[in-house]
């Protein structure tokens, strides 16, 4: 029996190694048969098989059978019968699948530029109810139709000539499918024999070569974008302005000033060539229009409060200036929430796609543009608590919109930590410079537009020259250097100095084009109206209709309320 017992052990011990044996041997075994030959492992890499029509047609989709059943779960929809065929008689080819890919991606871009330009138009609405809470209830119907009429007025000069001299030799564009047919931009040999373009030379009344999908869609961009610039001179020249001047004043900031400097800046105009011909970073760089649109319309803006001059009240015999505060904050706050969130078609939008060229960078924009504008209402709001005591709605209102403002031009070249930081210092900048605008310059400008677009769209200008990291890649380029966009603290100094050329262009060229056009205007129209329609509010001399007709309007300083009729 004992004899057994040990038989047994020795053969289970026997049965146990060799199954530890083969644990270890089958893996080694057929890892080497897998292994490639020494001459195999030499011989190169047989190449792809390419795609072929034949592969092409062997792909089947869902049955008619199973689509009538319906699809809860989207997994049949989208899929090869989707595909639109050309011939009919040859059936789906690789010509089919490739053309339908490529214009999936344009269609991306096409409908995200439109989206985001809807948004865009949105943001009238809210420079109206800002400008409009701003003002004194007396003057509600003239502030608000100025901001109403501004859009189809500039919309009309644009579409006439606007567009035309903007983007008229922009053609290139691949997110929008080319824009081949705004192949035209009048140059002259300027410094050193270099090409500068000024304007470009297609495109008026969107006609001839015009007619195409592509411009379509960069004309409605481009349109809100200078609806934006002509909206904000509306502010700074409320509750005095002639309805009459202010309409000829926007065909010409929507036909000719906004669209030269446009041009320059992203038409492939003189400004966005300082890189490829002096070396000078990239050229001028604004992604969304710090300068181009609200630098353009802050310049414009002080130029005619200059020519308008202030408003009566304001100061007194001394020149110290009197608050004369606006009749709705509500509506102010509510109309800075509007313009907030149209800033997300602004910056993210300026992509102009969301498929190919670096375009998934959209969601940084919009993160960028959010703390920027967090960080601007938060430190006006400190600044006027710090030195008045108390802290200012209207102030953290302008404080918001000078963020956004400022993280306009670089918010497609720099991280968050430098979004915030753009955003703070022009949250400071936009309280130091509407003081410094009404006590030193004294210029009248009832909502601080001058300095929260003026200024802080200069701020934003130079802040790509410093911020720009240096990260984002636009199809390997911009403005036809070759890289990426990085300011002076990641290694390029140069493009500050391009900004700087940017920032002197706006006060030298679009400031002295705005004040002389509106002085003419001045001579010849008359730019303020009278007196007693001022005193008494504009809403029944100049539109024939109170804003509010069932209040009783009270003129400050007067102690009584003041009857109005259309004959004054």
């Amino acid at each position: 029996m004992l004899i057994r017992i040990n038989r047994a052990r020795r053969r289970l011990t026997m049965l146990v190694a060799f199954l530890s044996a083969s644990a270890w041997l089958l893996p080694t075994a057929l890892t080497l048969a897998q292994a490639p030959s020494p001459a195999a492992a030499s011989s190169p890499a047989a190449a792809p098989k390419p795609i072929t029509t034949a592969d092409i047609k062997a792909i089947s989709g869902p049955s008619a059978a199973d689509l009538a059943k319906g699809d809860p779960g989207g997994t049949i929809t989208g899929t090869v019968n989707d595909i639109p065929v050309t011939n009919t008689k040859t059936g789906l080819t690789l010509e089919d699948v490739v053309n339908t890919v490529g214009q999936n991606r344009i269609a991306i871009n096409l409908v995200w530029t439109l989206i985001t330009g809807y948004l865009v138009m949105f943001m009238q609405a809210g420079f109206a109810a800002v400008e409009t809470g701003l003002c004194r209830a007396k003057n509600a119907n003239h502030t608000f139709m100025m901001n109403f009429m501004v859009y189809g007025v500039g919309l009309f000069a644009y579409w006439v000539m606007g567009f035309a001299l903007q983007q008229g030799g922009s053609a290139g564009n691949t997110n929008l499918g080319g824009l081949s047919p705004l192949n035209s931009e009048f140059t002259i040999n300027f410094i050193g024999g270099k090409p500068w373009g000024l304007f470009g030379e297609r495109g008026f009344f969107l006609s001839g070569g015009a007619y195409d999908v592509g411009v379509m869609v960069m004309f409605l961009f481009q349109m809100v974008f200078m609806d934006t610039a002509a909206t904000i001179v509306t502010g700074a020249a409320a509750e005095r302005w002639k309805f009459a001047a202010f309409m000829i004043s926007s065909v010409f900031i929507a036909a000719i000033t906004y669209p030269l400097y446009g041009n320059w800046a992203w038409g492939g105009g003189w400004t966005s060539q300082l890189g490829v011909n002096y070396g000078l970073g990239h050229g001028y760089c604004d992604f969304a229009g710090s300068g181009v649109v609200h630098a353009v319309g802050g310049m414009t803006a002080l130029a005619l409060a200059m020519i308008l001059g202030p408003r009566i009240g304001k100061y007194s015999k001394s020149g110290k200036p009197n608050p004369m505060p606006g009749h709705d904050m509500t509506m102010v706050l509510i109309g800075c929430f509007i313009l907030a969130f149209g800033w997300f078609g602004f910056n993210p939008g300026s992509t102009l796609g969301a498929s190919g060229n670096g375009n998934l960078r959209i969601g940084s924009i919009a993160v960028n543009t959010m703390l920027a504008g967090s960080t601007g209402s938060i430190a006006s709001l400190l600044y006027m608590w710090i030195r008045f005591g108390k802290p200012d709605a209207s102030m953290a209102g302008n404080g918001l919109l000078a963020g956004l403002v400022a993280i306009t031009a670089p918010s497609g070249f720099v991280n968050t930590v430098g979004a915030a930081i753009i955003g703070f210092f022009a949250g400071m900048l936009v309280c130091l410079s509407v003081e410094f605008v009404e006590r030193m310059l004294k210029v009248d400008d009832p909502v601080g537009a001058i300095s929260v677009h003026g200024a802080c769209g200069l701020w934003g200008v130079i802040s790509v020259g410093l911020f720009a990291d240096g990260t984002s890649n636009y199809g390997g380029s911009w403005n036809n250097v070759p890289g990426s966009v990085t300011g002076l603290f990641y290694g390029d100094p140069s493009q500050l100095v391009a900004q700087l050329i940017g920032c002197a262009t706006l006060v030298g060229i679009v400031f002295t084009l705005s004040y002389v056009f509106n002085w003419m205007v001045d001579v010849i129209v008359g730019q303020r109206v009278g007196a007693q329609t001022e005193l008494g509010g504009l809403d029944l001399p100049e539109m024939g209709a109170l804003g509010y007709p069932e209040f009783q309007l009270v003129t400050a300083g007067l102690g009584r309320s003041v009857e109005v009729t259309a004959a004054d």
